[in-house]
């Protein structure tokens, strides 16, 4: 059981608001120490898994160039300009409806979006410019719940919709494991009970972005009434 203290170094570390990649990189190098290994084999397993696995990297890397001078030549006002326009959009609305296309589209292995190249640069700013059409002037903390929301929109979106698309990673994953514990279980199986999972966590996400109108709401009353 010792060896799963890297479980609680990233509980830990998240809880505290720590560096997210140094809390990692911390839970990888306690779980080697306890299981025995050397300082030095566990950076050249770093090294060698981020070598062999740099292509799911090098699309972000390469992204972030590409949005950062779309986001200079005014990408985000233009986003949150089109919103604005529409009256019955809502900050909850628009990450609801983002995180209905993500998980569509990731379930039918088209994987389009993600926190990089859609939520930062597009649906954040648009959830924005909707909260602020309806309400006028919001304040800084309604602006960081709406980005912390459209970052789950996302992760809910994805991680999700992806489990009922039988070639993406995660069910090859269990498909690879129940085979070396000699259990027939077909990956069609596995998409399919995906299924009831996602439409429960979509309909989670629903109701947080119910739940955030209405908090956007109280509190623009709240700034209102002073």
């Amino acid at each position: 059981m010792i060896k799963l203290i890297g479980i609680l170094v990233v509980a830990v570390g998240f809880a505290l608001r720590f560096n997210t990649l140094l809390v990692v990189m911390a839970a990888g190098i306690v779980t080697g120490l306890v299981a025995g290994m050397s300082f030095n084999e566990i950076m050249t397993l770093f090294g060698k898994y981020f070598i062999e696995n740099r292509y799911m990297t090098l699309p972000v890397v390469l992204m972030v160039p590409v949005i950062g001078l779309l986001e200079r030549h005014g990408l985000q006002e233009r986003a949150e300009t089109l919103i604005r326009r529409t009256r019955a959009a809502t900050a909850g609305r628009v990450l609801l409806l983002y995180c209905a296309v993500r998980q569509i589209s990731i379930s039918l292995g088209v994987n389009i979006g993600g926190h990089a190249g859609a939520v930062r640069p597009l649906v954040a700013p648009m959830a924005e410019g909707a909260a602020r059409a309806q309400h006028g002037a919001v304040s800084a903390k309604t602006v960081e719940s709406i980005r912390a929301h459209a970052a789950a929109a996302e992760n809910v979106g994805n991680f999700f919709g992806e489990d009922i698309f039988i070639a993406v990673g995660a069910i090859l994953l269990m498909k690879g494991f129940f085979d070396a514990q000699k259990i027939e279980v077909s990956v069609w199986a596995m998409a399919l009970w995906g299924l009831p999972s996602a439409l429960v966590a979509f309909a989670a996400m629903g109701w947080r972005a119910r739940a955030l109108d209405r908090r956007i709401a109280r509190e623009a009353a709240k700034e209102a009434a002073r």
